[in-house]
């Protein structure tokens, strides 16, 4: 019986988890809003790569538009970071859930939009592309979630300022 009720209940629940690791197409888009809440507009690009029945190779990239708003609670976010960090070309993590909305536009047309609504960040790339070799890049593998700014260091990983990526495609 205990098995029974353990299968209703997982049944009953539902999941809305996205996760991408992608490269940006262009710098993050900051904004604020009227009520002075910011949030960072990215264009995230995915890749996948296969054989044809020919044996050529294929490959098709996916665009994603990733939404990051700053925690009211800590006054700093995921906004801020991607403005600060993140740039064309970097190779980032995102995790968060997908979000479909709709408005009306001035010449009021229904508007639809697909997004990724992201609670957490994590920058791959070694350095930032307009970063000198002065130590001034972003480290690899250091993150942060909307619930509260980055607990590391960056300090901490110096070997990660060296660390290039030479097959960025843009």
């Amino acid at each position: 019986m205990n098995l029974t009720y353990s299968l209703e209940v997982l049944v009953s629940r539902s999941l809305n988890k996205v996760t991408l690791i992608g490269n940006l197409g262009a710098d993050p888009e900051v904004r604020s809003t009227s009520n002075g809440a910011r949030v960072a507009t990215l264009s995230l690009a995915t890749s996948r790569q296969w054989k044809n029945a020919s044996g050529e190779s294929q490959e098709k990239t996916e665009w994603h538009r990733v939404v990051l708003w700053n925690n009211a609670r800590s006054g700093q976010g995921l906004a801020d970071i991607a403005e600060q960090y993140c740039k064309k070309g970097d190779k980032i993590y995102i995790e968060g859930s997908i979000e479909y909305r709709t408005w009306q536009d001035r010449e009021g047309q229904t508007r639809y939009t697909t997004e990724i609504r992201g609670r957490e960040l994590i920058m791959l790339s070694g350095r930032s592309g307009d970063q000198g070799g002065g130590g001034g890049g972003t480290p690899a593998g250091v993150g942060a979630t909307t619930d509260s700014p980055p607990k590391q260091s960056f300090d901490e990983f110096p070997d990660a300022l060296d660390a290039t990526d030479d097959d960025l495609p843009f």
